[in-house]
């Protein structure tokens, strides 16, 4: 069962991390590889905090937002003359220094070492220390990411997001400072990042730079594109599938010199396959 809880936490903060990135992509549809910055930034501020300075998760999640969202406002002001391709060249190379600074700045990140010995969540004498404790925690967390994401789809704030990204010079024709729009969106996805951040680093107790790299933001765009770009249950579905694919392709009978190289290799196939029958993705009805 712990195994099993174990997947399911990580579907959960993966979930959180899928509707961040479909809310900036999906809705708005802004390129932007970003996202394992902002997780990375909220994975940080957790451990940082939690180590040096004894907080309890339940105050970084509130404070590791508020770091993450004050960061992503000072870059999407700076990259507010960018759009489409380069705005998603601009978001890499912040990605690209995040990963330097954390690696580089040892006397607060660890540097290539990383952060130990990061406590696990508690409030009073309640201890989140079982696989089953922290399952309830990650989950109350997802379904507050889901009620904001759903409050905001369905909100005007959503229809003039999707309006952009439908055609953002016609809207401009109306009067709408479509700049801000962007920036607020761009701003809230990041905030929720953290949120998945802080989760990952109170789980796993470690983290280090090597967990939030590119690969990381190509995994979010694969998850939001394969269940259907523009859906928050396209989002949760494709975090859903992503994580439990590889999980399942490990109880095939390979042969240990090339099991990890053949779950890859099936991994891989089925990933093409279902972007050549479905390319809107399983619930999509919008096409990158």
């Amino acid at each position: 069962m712990e195994y099993i809880f174990h997947i399911t936490i990580l579907i959960s903060i993966y979930g959180i991390l899928a509707l961040a990135q479909n809310l900036v992509m999906g809705s708005a549809g802004l390129l932007t590889i970003a996202g394992a910055a902002f997780y990375g930034i909220g994975a940080y501020t957790a451990a940082i905090l939690a180590t040096a300075f004894g907080f309890n998760i339940f105050t970084t999640l509130i404070i590791a937002p508020i770091v993450a969202g004050l960061i992503a406002l000072g870059i999407g002001i700076s990259f507010a003359r960018f759009r489409d391709d380069y705005f998603l060249l601009a978001t890499l190379g912040f990605l690209m220094i995040f990963n330097t600074v954390v690696r580089n700045w040892e006397n607060v990140t660890g540097g290539s070492f990383g952060i130990a010995g990061i406590p696990k969540p508690h409030i009073f004498s309640l201890t989140f220390d079982t696989p089953f404790s922290f399952l309830v925690l990650a989950l109350i967390v997802l379904f507050i990411v889901i009620g904001i994401c759903y409050f905001i789809s369905r909100s005007s704030f959503g229809r003039v997001l999707n309006a952009i990204r439908e055609d953002e010079d016609a809207l401009k024709i109306f009067g709408y400072k479509t700049s801000t729009y962007k920036l607020m969106v761009f701003v809230i996805g990041a905030m929720l990042s953290s949120l998945g951040g802080v989760l990952l680093a109170s789980y796993i107790t470690f983290i280090d730079a090597n967990l939030f790299t590119v690969n990381e933001s190509i995994l979010l765009w694969a998850m939001i594109i394969l269940g259907g770009i523009a859906k928050n249950r396209g989002a949760l579905l494709g975090a859903l599938l992503l994580i439990t694919i590889p999980e399942a392709l490990r109880f095939f009978g390979f042969p240990n010199e090339i099991a990890g190289l053949m779950r890859q290799c099936i991994y891989g196939l089925l990933l093409v396959f279902l972007m050549l029958y479905r390319p809107k993705g399983i619930l999509g009805q919008y096409k990158l």
